[in-house]
């Protein structure tokens, strides 16, 4: 199956129907974009939104973060969960000052050297800040790319994701990568839904197998 109908159609649904005033989206900053990927790992946008703009008007670089006292991000993060993010975050910080002047990196392999950003965060970092060209593949872009392709073999398997990954190269456009991976994410979050995904609505229907067989809501398979 061709990349261009899912990447196209998926293009023209965003310009549409994309998220682009969320407070993380108003200028590439790739600081900005780190955090609200970390934040929103394990966490709804809605719920992100607000932790977000107030961890930012408190540290709004990699400088302030990196002085602060862990004792009082971790105190901006109360509420979030799953803490070690802010950990990490704090850790990072203090090594981008360390090992890179304060300047976050544009290579993929210094990114996830640091701590708390695997492959799938590293490049939806890249592609937002810098149009760099990388697949992502968060819980939101395994479940499309599951039900598109009707995968029928576990999700976690090693092998299975092996080959989610190579769809999420394949269909990775080589223009407008930043607007393909915040539409991909997009869409998984508000239309391929964990349950109840809206198909009617959905750009990807007339191509989706998991849609055309009417049984989306089988896929993503989990042993």
């Amino acid at each position: 199956m061709s990349e261009r109908p899912l990447s196209r159609r998926l293009l023209a649904w965003y310009d549409r129907h994309g998220r682009k005033t969320l407070p993380w989206k108003r200028r590439r900053d790739p600081y900005r974009i780190w955090v609200s990927e970390i934040m929103l790992q394990q966490t709804q946008v809605t719920t992100v939104i607000t932790y977000f703009k107030r961890f930012i008007a408190r540290f709004p670089d990699i400088q302030s973060l990196a002085r602060a006292d862990l004792d009082e991000v971790l105190h901006l993060w109360t509420g979030l969960g799953y803490y070690a993010r802010a950990r990490n975050l704090h850790k990072a910080a203090q090594r981008i000052m360390k090992e890179h002047g304060g300047v976050f990196p544009r290579a993929f392999e210094a990114i996830t050297d640091l701590p708390g950003i695997g492959r799938s965060t590293a490049g939806a970092i890249l592609a937002l800040a810098f149009n760099q060209r990388h697949p992502i593949l968060d819980g939101n872009v395994k479940r499309v790319l599951a039900r598109y392709h009707a995968i029928d073999a576990p999700i976690n398997k090693r092998e299975t994701e092996a080959h989610l990954w190579h769809l999420a190269d394949k269909h990775t456009p080589r223009a407008r990568v930043a607007d393909y991976t915040q539409a991909i994410m997009d869409l998984g979050a508000t239309l391929c839904t964990r349950t109840k995904p809206q198909c009617t609505a959905c750009p990807l229907r007339t191509h989706c197998q998991a849609c055309r067989l009417g049984t989306p809501q089988d896929f993503p398979v989990r042993t």
